[in-house]
């Protein structure tokens, strides 16, 4: 993983030209002069955790598995957002952890977080590091020092109950080698977010991840039958059944807690089937309204592609929608539109109901072509972000979700707002994942760079949060909440809620080592 980017540094792709006159011509984008710091020249706080603590680490772990060295403390420094990724590439180092704590093993983890608890040095639980709303920076005021947690070792798959369809694997195992595992065993997750390639298991319970594929498979707090998780005060065993009405579900609280309550260090997680055949297909509408609907009324009687999703007119334009080839020549007006079917013999019949009611629906079949390109470049968003931060521009997505009934008012708000911060930025738009009462809106948004581009976009950010808000939308539909939300949660949630969160806080992590600042709301 690109410690200043995303991804394999191979991968990288220059823009192409059609791109660049875009930058130019429409937004303003000029390239930069400063040029990008290279990891030895990342400027990095002294490392002041206490010997003590550090000698107690090593033995809980071995000596080899905790480093303090620059590269290590680098790579764990904040997550994959562009403010993060901009702060790399001006050689900002600040926030990297004191020390990198690899355990391996559920044990090992307990007494980590005991000592820690101890010393007062703040934990960041680590998976991928992929996290786009700060939810790898932990506060240090107040603690001794800050370690990360990195849970890499933690990666094997423990069993298969064939029978129950329910697979034990560890939280460390990144996506792709967690369904290498599974294919061994005919099965699949069929969880594919668009961190697919670097993110953990462990990372998408405690975000709430939902992957490309979840109006088939569902989203990854959908999978979570269970779970082992560490904290300073023991461990929690949680999850026996398939349902249960044995009071509060406790699993909902470690789900998207982002690590501030609890490390997972097992995973019970519902499997399938690996699919014998995947065709994936577009489908144009001549507005996003018209495409919303028939998403709508797919969803709402039951016919349901495993993949489904809709580009507006912008997106479609730019040809983000199949980001394998950004800046082609556009295919036409209107929005494009992706259907995907992951299964067995249901297949054929699937895609001629689906297709039924599309064209009945103002939807124009285009085959398997644009829905193919999709799934060929369905990973590759991220380094285009990487280019355009080279060339000038700052880049950056969010996402929300709403109720199919106020979708265009929250469609509306994010976009005016982003106006109002950006003066003319390029907002582009997807609906990313259904449900029968509503769907997610993810935005991606290309602005020319200010002479101070993080606080240019920690103000848009702020702003369209707001709006997002009062419009009625929730501020995270899959990322997760981090610090970048924090205070836009707690207004969701309202101030009792933030006092269960505080509660729960409280009763498991007394000493508040686990990820401070990140989901909990601080004092007012």
């Amino acid at each position: 993983m690109l410690w200043s980017g995303w991804g394999d540094p191979g991968k990288a792709a220059d823009l192409p030209e059609p791109v660049r006159k875009l930058l130019q011509d429409v937004l303003g984008v000029r390239p930069r002069q400063d040029r990008a710091a290279e990891l030895g020249e990342v400027r990095l706080p002294a490392a002041p955790l206490p010997p003590p603590a550090l000698a107690e680490l090593r033995g809980i772990v071995g000596a080899g598995h905790v480093r303090a060295d620059d590269e290590s403390r680098v790579r764990h420094t904040r997550g994959k957002s562009t403010p993060d990724l901009m702060r790399m590439r001006a050689g900002d180092g600040s926030d990297a952890p004191d020390a990198v704590v690899l355990p391996g093993s559920h044990r090992e983890v307990l007494e980590v977080l005991a000592a820690c608890a101890a010393h007062r040095v703040a934990v960041v639980p680590f998976g991928g590091g992929t996290s786009v709303v700060g939810g790898l920076v932990a506060t240090r005021r107040g603690f001794a020092g800050v370690v990360a947690l990195d849970l890499a070792r933690l990666d094997r798959l423990v069993a298969v109950d064939a029978e129950s369809m329910v697979a034990e694997m560890e939280p460390g195992l990144r996506a792709p080698e967690a369904e290498r595992l599974l294919a061994g065993h005919g099965l699949t997750l069929g969880h594919f977010p668009q961190s697919f390639e670097y993110a953990t298991l462990g990372g998408f319970a405690a975000a709430r991840s939902s992957g490309q594929a979840s109006a088939g498979y569902g989203r990854f707090d959908d999978m979570v039958v269970g779970m082992t998780v560490a904290t300073p005060r023991g461990t929690l065993e949680l999850g026996r059944a398939p349902k249960s009405a044995a009071g509060p579900d406790l699993r909902q609280v470690i789900l998207g807690s982002e690590g501030a309550f609890g490390v997972i260090t097992s995973l019970r997680l519902r499997v399938r089937r690996a699919p014998a055949e995947r065709v994936y297909e577009g489908w144009r509408f001549a507005s996003f309204a018209e495409g919303s609907a028939a998403l709508r009324h797919l969803v709402q009687e039951g016919v349901v592609p495993t993949v489904l999703r809709l580009s507006d007119e912008t997106e479609t334009m730019v040809g983000l929608a199949r980001p394998g080839e950004i800046g082609a020549s556009p295919t036409g007006a209107g929005c494009l539109a992706i259907a995907g079917y992951e299964g067995f013999s249901e297949v054929p019949a699937l895609r001629e109901r689906v297709a039924a009611a599309l064209s009945g629906l103002g939807g124009v079949p285009l085959g398997t072509e644009p829905g193919e390109s999709w799934a060929h470049g369905r990973y590759s968003a991220p380094y285009l972000r990487d280019s355009l931060l080279a060339a000038g521009a700052t880049v950056e997505t969010l996402e929300t979700a709403g109720f199919w009934s106020n979708l265009p008012r929250l469609y509306d708000a994010v976009r005016l707002s982003l106006h109002a911060s950006l003066g003319s930025p390029l907002v582009m738009c997807h609906i990313s994942h259904v449900y029968g009462t509503g769907a997610s809106l993810y935005f991606t948004v290309v602005t020319a760079q200010d002479e101070d581009p993080v606080g240019q976009w920690e103000a848009a950010k702020r702003s369209v949060t707001e709006a997002i808000v009062a419009a009625g939308g929730t501020v995270s539909h899959h990322h997760g909440v981090g610090r970048d939300h924090r205070e836009a949660y707690a207004t969701e949630i309202g101030d009792l809620g933030v006092e269960i969160l505080r509660g729960i806080k409280d009763r498991l992590d007394p000493e508040g080592v686990l990820n401070p600042g990140v989901l909990v709301p601080a004092e007012r």
